[in-house]
């Protein structure tokens, strides 16, 4: 794997951006521009790409559809975290057959993690011949060079090549709502867990430049964004690979400074990571969410060293008691694996035992998904599929009455949440720690920030009515 960061230059850029103007001319003489479905899986970081792939596609003329069948562009944004999510995707990619079918003319890119596999990317090659394009993330940053080849020259084109891992700036995003913000602070990963896929497919850790993510913040406020996310593998990593006096903490704290009324967010932090600076500075910095994602994964040792996750149990309970000491409404959330190869029953219960002890708001919970060319891929997994189901059935059930309990003590409390959207049920709130509250009333209060008295839950979500004042 390639190691080395590169910047990509603003020349670059305007090169890719002289690209989309040659695409553009191309559909100019058009009765109506062509349309474009992008289609995204798996974390934010797919979303925050898929933000930058819908930019390129606006310069280059492409109207949007949430219809395949209409598009005459498909653009699939995958994910290889689990097997689940390579599945989901490879039964979408098969079923747009019937699409291409009806319109030949239609091209089908396939881009993101799963993409960058050369497995999966050479499969894509031999089983879904109605695939046009595929790169994976390393070549985002060029996608309107490659589309252009592909509109211009005959042949599939595949661009999964190690290349080094960049930081490109200047590429134009499409923003989808105008209430929540995703802002990638930093890319890749250096930590090698042994079950993920990650390192190999993002490259190792590159940290944006603090100016120009602090501009983009600002930016975002102006426009009238009020939740802001800021991504990365782990941000607790931020700033090591700069030759700045700034870790996260130190952006955090600058970014809660920027005038407005606005939260912000951020994920992912591996726990040996989390800082004490860091709950320090999110106890002070009143635009911080109260919400902290902190995933462990196993809640035995043993595992965790299986792992390669480079804490303890005792280390994760004792990150806990630090950050409730500072910040006692905390939401924590969290991560679990259940299976993971070599674990035994007792392991199990001894993960068990900690989501009883800490109270996690809300759990995601897996049951291990061997992904290819990793080391716990080929580990010795004694353990029956049953048992892990009936294992992961059971933490499942414990989970949901913790989070039925911890939501029920919201009811009687008046908090002021921002209203950031509506689904079938009606207007959907978020409360400052992240939980969800359904709500009546008219489109008109999405993206304000309204006081609203608690007067349900369940496991899922509360329910709430506007408070006066």
């Amino acid at each position: 794997m390639n190691r080395e960061t590169t910047r990509i230059s603003p020349d670059q850029i305007a090169a890719q951006l002289e690209f989309c103007e040659k695409i553009a001319r191309r559909f100019s003489a058009l009765p109506a521009p062509p349309l474009a479905f992008v289609d995204t899986y798996g974390c934010q970081q797919n979303e925050a790409d898929s933000e930058r792939l819908r930019g390129y596609l606006a310069r280059m003329g492409y109207g949007f559809t949430q219809e395949e069948g209409r598009a005459d562009l498909v653009v699939i944004n995958t994910c290889a975290i689990r097997e689940h999510a390579e599945q989901r995707v490879l039964g979408n990619v098969g079923a747009l057959v019937h699409t291409k079918r009806d319109n030949p003319a239609q091209l089908i890119c396939v881009c993101g993690c799963m993409a960058q596999q050369p497995h999966m990317a050479e499969k894509i090659r031999q089983s879904y011949r109605q695939v046009d394009l595929v790169f994976g993330p390393h070549a985002l940053w060029r996608f309107p060079e490659l589309l252009h080849r592909l509109l211009t020259r005959r042949g599939r084109i595949f661009e999964i090549h190690d290349e080094p891992g960049s930081i490109a700036e200047g590429i134009p995003l499409v923003r989808q709502g105008g209430v929540k913000a995703w802002v990638s602070i930093m890319y890749g990963c250096n930590n090698f867990c042994s079950y993920c896929v990650v390192p190999y497919v993002r490259g190792r850790e590159r940290s944006r430049d603090p100016e120009v993510i602090l501009a983009e913040i600002r930016g975002l406020v102006e426009q009238g964004y009020k939740d802001i996310t800021l991504l990365g593998q782990n941000v607790n990593s931020y700033g090591k690979d700069l030759a700045l006096d700034m870790d996260f903490a130190d952006l955090l704290e600058r970014a809660n400074a920027i005038p407005g009324d606005f939260l912000l967010r951020f994920m992912t932090s591996l726990p040996e990571a989390a800082s004490q600076k860091l709950f320090e500075t999110m106890a002070r910095c009143e635009k911080v969410a109260p919400h902290f994602h902190l995933p462990f994964q196993s809640g035995s040792t043993r595992v965790l060293a299986a792992m390669n996750r480079r804490y303890t149990r005792e280390g994760y309970l004792e990150k806990v008691a630090a950050l409730r000491a500072l910040i006692p409404h905390v939401v924590l959330t969290s991560d679990v694996i259940v299976g993971f190869p070599g674990e035994t029953q007792e392991e199990f219960e001894q993960t068990y035992s900690l989501i009883e002890q800490v109270g996690f708001d809300a759990l995601f919970t897996f049951i291990f998904s061997p992904r290819h060319g990793t080391p716990a891929a080929e580990m010795d997994d004694p353990m029956p599929r049953e048992q892990k189901a009936a294992n992961f059935q059971r933490l499942v059930a414990r989970q949901d009455e913790i989070s039925e309990q911890r939501h029920a003590a919201y009811v009687g409390k008046t908090l002021r949440c921002l209203v950031d959207g509506r689904d079938e049920k009606g207007l959907t709130a978020r409360t400052p720690g992240g939980r969800l509250v359904r709500l009546e009333g008219e489109d008109a209060l999405i993206g304000q920030f309204v006081p609203l008295r608690i007067t349900g839950s369940n496991k899922w979500s509360l329910s709430g009515e506007r408070a006066e004042g």
